[in-house]
């Protein structure tokens, strides 16, 4: 049963990783494309980290979580220098 929440949770991640690939690609100005990277990635790492957990030990598992943790802090805090200075060049 966990092989099985495991393959579907990570499915689900890698999924979610290609919409927001396909959102950079094609959306048409920088914050969009900001904001789709964010969202999506964040939660396609969030369900590849949830379907590993079963699969670890503790120690493993609190890594991961931890690697999630610092990957969301991160990326919002890029995220906003790159939208300030984008803002602030008045290119969209």
């Amino acid at each position: 049963m966990a092989d099985l929440f495991t393959i579907l949770a990570v499915s689900a991640g890698a999924v979610l990783f290609l919409a927001g690939t396909l959102g950079l690609l094609r959306f048409p100005d920088t914050l969009t494309r900001l904001h789709a990277l964010t969202k999506v990635d964040n939660l396609g790492l969030g369900l590849v980290v949830l379907g590993l957990l079963p699969q670890l030990g503790w120690l493993a598992a609190a890594k991961m979580l931890a690697v999630w943790l610092l990957v969301q802090l991160s990326g919002a805090v890029v995220t906003q220098i790159l939208a300030r200075s984008v803002r602030g060049e008045g290119e969209s």
